[in-house]
């Protein structure tokens, strides 16, 4: 199992961890942003595909930043990528 950290940017969370094994996530965590939120998507994600989140979250936005902490997650995924696979 890898662990990985993403400083993510243009939303209220600072930072995530997340962990990968066989291209699954387990114990998504994020710093800050709003708790309850990302709490559920912790839930959500544990345990499904790397490739089946990033299809699903990217592109969701918040408000009008352009980005949300669900894309900032798919973009966090895309950018460790080669190095789980």
């Amino acid at each position: 199992m890898k662990t990985f950290e993403y400083s993510p940017k243009g939303v209220c969370a600072t930072k995530f961890t997340i962990s990968i094994d066989n291209h699954k996530i387990h114990n998504f965590k994020a710093i800050n942003g709003c708790a309850g939120n990302l709490a559920g998507i912790s839930k959500l994600v544990e345990g499904m595909d790397v490739d089946e989140v990033i299809k699903r979250l990217q592109g969701v936005q918040c408000h009008t930043k352009g980005t949300s902490c669900p894309d900032q997650i798919a973009r966090f995924l895309i950018q460790i990528k080669d190095q789980i696979d």
